[in-house]
């Protein structure tokens, strides 16, 4: 049975001043999939993903998102959206309870509700351990499978995460893996970006390579490689067309 789209991007273009960062970018994301976006630095990842997350808007084109604009309808997109941002979003002073408290009462938690979603996302990334003791304190793995789960705490049907497996350690990257393929098999849409294309080639059911603002290719790894004679993903970006 197909998948259903969840977020269909639109020839999206951004500019910041006279660089063209997103230059007509179209593809789509699928419920129950995991889709990858890899580039070089520049390429224009983090820019879709800060359009894709509500955090600024296109100079034109749109992204539909569970039948939403992000133009018109951003409202409506923040609540049913996670995002995992590349810069830990953590207050290093405080507990990583508090950290998940804080902000489930963000997303409107109280009470009871919230100490269970609370103690799901503990269990879910295995913080158990860590949960009581400062942030400060965390090794960088820690750090980022804490930043994972404030952006799981209210069940997002899109988790859009930018480089969620950098600078972790061999344990962390497995657990954090493990947890996207969880959530995938329970029908949740992921993007996530990543200079490696190691991880894309493992986890992603599809893969857009972008490439100074535009799409160099889009689609499932075998059908990209076919395409272009190429073993690996890393291979494409010294084709020069």
């Amino acid at each position: 049975m197909a998948l259903e789209t969840i977020v269909k991007v639109d020839n999206l273009k951004k500019n910041y001043g006279n660089v063209e960062a997103v230059k007509g970018v179209s593809f789509e994301i699928k419920r129950g999939e995991i889709l990858g976006i890899v580039g070089p630095n520049g390429a224009g990842k983090s820019t879709f993903f800060s359009i894709l997350a509500t955090i600024s808007k296109p100079q034109d084109g749109d992204i539909i998102v569970d039948g939403e604009s992000i133009t018109k309808n951003k409202q409506y997109v923040k609540k049913i959206i996670g995002y995992v941002p590349q810069e830990l979003a953590l207050y290093s002073s405080l507990s990583g309870r508090d950290n998940l408290n804080f902000w489930a009462g963000i997303y409107g938690f109280f009470g009871k509700e919230k100490n269970k979603v609370v103690k799901n996302v503990i269990s879910e990334m295995d913080l158990q351990d860590v949960i009581k003791r400062r942030v400060d304190t965390y090794s960088g793995g820690m750090k980022r499978r804490l930043n994972i789960a404030l952006g799981i705490l209210h069940n997002p049907q899109l988790l859009i995460m930018d480089e969620p497996l950098v600078g972790v350690d061999i344990i962390s990257k497995r657990k954090i893996m493990d947890k996207m393929l969880k959530l995938k098999s329970e029908g949740q849409a992921i993007v996530f970006s990543s200079h490696s294309t190691d991880e894309v080639e493992k986890l992603c059911d599809r893969i857009v390579l972008l490439e100074n603002g535009s799409v160099k290719a889009y689609g499932e790894l075998n059908d990209i490689l076919k395409k272009y004679g190429k073993d690996s993903l890393e291979d494409i970006f010294f084709v020069k067309e």
